[in-house]
């Protein structure tokens, strides 16, 4: 489908607004998007502050470049509804100015709605309940996401396929990024009904520019670059001494030429739909080690019959690299010397072709890929193995992810000192790897109980440096131990499977045991493991925040809004700066907040003009004021605006919510 053409994915209700029927658990009934129960906006009642101490490096362990990041105390744990949370993160200019367009990473593992029953809440919600739910979330998710971020949901077969199109819908199709499978467990249940899912998706979208980290090489990786020239640069890898491509517009591509091999004396060309990977300037520079080469005319019959491509289409101005005939047995000597020296070019001569060199000093990570092996990132038996040396004697957490998926998840999306953001908390892995990777995190649960036993506790443990399980620690892999280096195409990982398998053989053989030619075939395979590194020592903190009570409800009966117990004077100011998106200004003896040149007055009591007259006297000249009050006459809201042009009245509740759906996303 090309960008222009748009996709629209329609439900029940879709014009409709959720909020909650229960507080603290997942139930929704729909309403007017005006409904004022809806539309206000809460703030957060910030509480505990808990800071941990970087534990000092200890003699003779190993430590990972990971554990000197400076420890981030700049995150949030917040109590409170997924969706309220993350408007009042866009919505609250004081946390709007830190949080929209800022967050790098968001990684959500949302309910599945998978008509389950958990101890922590009811996983079955209809699905266009389910998909407006979403759908209010992700709308303020991007407003959130920095242009650079990505968003990861991470789902089962029951939605993926609804969400997928939601989320096209919200971020738009051209934004899809990836599908990632995770091979969540190892052994499905030979009693399971149908086909046994042993995977999960999240789907990956950008908001823009997003460019993934690359990930670490690997001990395998590593095994394949060897040092046989004895290279002042470190061991290298012979790479492809081709590119694909012959042609240049309607013309051969400059580097399709004959290079002569100096000892051979074969005219060696591109395969053919390829070009040389290097011009000839500085294949130049690395062949006139071996010989003395000169530029010559080309034969186009040869270089057509070679390369495949038309006579008529060549490039005569284009020269073949050749060695002069008479002195090629010459150079052939010293060729054969040069490479027998070592320490090779770039482009350097084997027996019978050419080779390039990859530098393994200059070589990148791995690229990431759509699949999660569980033997890299964990499965779901060790999540719950992680949660249980957590929180011993208490039953798991029933959906928790390990935290090698999340360590993965937030490499590839965030670098150090970033923001990322779960607003599904459950057992706080992601804001706990987080942690553990010097970004900076933001995080709700909805569930008090699950927020008491496990996010808030497990967090706790992660600054203070009592949690050692997960990724705190990396155990030591397999690496070569030979003097020379592993054989070619052998891993250390091959190299321990053969030295296993020749000990079973020889297990009754005590001569062969003793062998001299055995024990020198272990000494080429020869591998040890390297020791554990250890990548935290605790440090940083967190705020603890709760979501405010609602100040505003509906009167069932009569369809009126009401101001509920908790709106007493200061939570009313601060729920109506929230709405109206103004700064607190709590050292002011007057006006409760501010936005830009507006001063903002929140009143329960009724409104005079000697009130007004007050107030008034604390407004410069280019300042105006804005009164919400619950008592307000039409005669004293025109004497305000005529004392004071620019200044309003706001009679509260109701002239709070004059709103829609799409003004509140």
């Amino acid at each position: 489908m090309a960008n222009s053409q748009k996709l629209e994915i329609t439900w029940h209700n879709k014009d409709k607004a959720l909020i909650p029927t229960t507080r603290g658990r997942y139930g929704y009934t729909w309403v007017a998007p005006t409904d004022p129960r809806y539309c206000q906006t809460n703030f957060l009642e910030y509480g505990d502050v808990v800071r941990g101490e970087q534990q000092p490096k200890q003699e003779g362990r190993t430590y990972s470049e990971r554990a000197d990041l400076d420890p981030q105390d700049d995150n949030l744990l917040i109590l409170g509804e997924s969706g309220d949370v993350l408007e009042t993160l866009t919505r609250v200019p004081e946390l709007a100015d830190k949080y929209v367009g800022q967050v790098k990473c968001v990684y959500i593992d949302p309910p599945f709605n998978t008509a389950q029953t958990f101890a922590n809440y009811e996983d079955n919600l209809e699905h266009s309940i389910w998909l407006t739910m979403m759908r209010d979330r992700l709308l303020h998710l991007k407003k959130l996401l920095a242009d650079d971020g990505s968003i990861w949901v991470h789902l089962d077969d029951v939605e993926n396929h609804r969400m997928r199109m939601l989320m096209d819908e919200v971020f738009g199709a051209a934004n899809f990024v990836a599908e990632v499978v995770w091979e969540k467990t190892y052994s499905p249940r030979n009693d399971s009904k149908g086909i046994p899912a042993v995977t999960d998706v999240i789907l990956v979208y950008s908001k823009g520019e997003f460019v993934p980290n690359r990930l670490a090489r690997t001990a395998e990786m590593d095994a394949r670059y060897k040092n046989p020239d004895l290279d002042r640069n470190g061991p290298w890898k012979s790479g492809d001494t081709t590119a694909p491509g012959n042609m240049s517009g309607q013309k051969q591509h400059p580097s399709v030429f004959a290079v002569q091999h100096p000892i051979t004396g074969e005219f060696i060309y591109p395969a053919s739909g390829r070009h040389w990977t290097f011009g000839q300037e500085r294949l130049l520079e690395s062949l006139s080690q071996y010989a003395d080469y000169r530029c010559e005319a080309p034969n186009l019959v040869a270089r057509s019959k070679r390369t495949g491509i038309p006579v008529e289409q060549l490039r005569p101005d284009v020269y073949d690299l050749v060695v002069d005939e008479t002195k090629r047995q010459g150079d052939k000597t010293q060729a054969m010397r040069r490479k027998s020296i070592g320490n090779w070019p770039e482009f350097f001569v084997s027996d019978t072709g050419f080779g390039r060199k990859v530098s393994l000093s200059l070589s990148e990570g791995r690229l990431a890929t759509n699949f999660l092996p569980h033997t890299e990132v964990g499965h779901t038996d060790t999540a719950a193995k992680e949660i249980r040396a957590l929180f011993p004697g208490t039953s798991a957490f029933a959906t928790p992810k390990p935290e090698r998926l999340l360590e993965r998840i937030i490499h590839i999306a965030s670098d150090p000192g970033d923001i990322v953001l779960d607003c599904f908390a459950g057992s706080g892995t992601t804001a706990a790897v987080a942690q553990k990777m010097g970004r900076r995190w933001v995080t709700c649960e909805l569930v008090e109980d699950t927020f008491n036993r496990f996010t808030r506790p497990r967090l706790e443990k992660v600054v203070r440096g009592e949690d050692m399980g997960g990724i705190t620690v990396t155990k030591g892999e397999r690496v070569d131990d030979t003097t020379g280096g592993l054989p070619e195409g052998l891993t250390p990982e091959d190299a321990q499977e053969l030295t296993s398998l020749l000990n079973k053989a020889i297990k009754d053989e005590p001569e062969l045991k003793k062998s001299d030619d055995l024990r020198a075939v272990k000494q080429l395979v020869k591998t040890k493991k390297s020791p554990d590194a250890i990548n935290w020592r605790g440090g940083g903190g967190f705020t603890v925040a709760r979501l405010s009570e609602p100040c505003f409800d509906v009167d069932e009966d009569t369809g009126i809004t009401i101001l509920t117990e908790h709106a007493t004077a200061a939570n009313l100011a601060r729920a109506v700066a929230a709405h109206l998106r103004f700064h607190m200004t709590p050292d002011h003896p007057v006006f409760a907040a501010k936005r830009a040149n507006m001063h903002l007055s929140v009143t329960r009591q009724p409104v005079t003009h000697e009130y007004i007259n007050e107030i008034l006297g604390y407004v410069a000249d280019d300042e105006a004021v804005t009164v919400a009050a619950t008592s307000v006459s039409p005669e004293v809201a025109e004497y305000l605006v005529n004392k004071s042009p620019g200044s309003r009245v706001i009679a509260i509740p109701d002239g709070l919510f004059i709103t829609t759906l799409s003004d509140k996303a």
